[in-house]
């Protein structure tokens, strides 16, 4: 990865976690980050990836959330081999 690229991450980062000790500020900073599409899409990614860890069936969550069962399939893979994030927020929001 480019330095330049790191730098910005690393600074998106930073951002998003002062932002988050403040509801409505990280709410604010979401929505100006991200296009109404995105904030929807990350918010159904993650009642995938919390449905799934509840034990629901793809083609339950599918059907329900109205999407696609390869984007369930994502989320599934999302949870099982991403980067742990989902996976710890599961335990740690005790979801599971």
């Amino acid at each position: 990865m480019k330095a330049s690229v790191q730098k910005q991450q690393t600074e998106l980062l930073a951002l998003l976690l002062a932002a988050s000790k403040d509801k409505a500020l990280f709410e604010a900073v979401l929505k100006d980050i991200l296009t109404p599409s995105e904030f929807v899409e990350i918010s159904t990614r993650w009642q995938v990836v919390t449905r799934l860890a509840q034990g629901e069936s793809q083609r339950t969550i599918a059907k329900d959330l109205k999407i696609g069962i390869a984007t369930v399939t994502r989320g599934s893979h999302a949870l099982a081999k991403g980067s742990g994030g989902f996976a710890k927020m599961i335990k740690k929001l005790k979801i599971a």
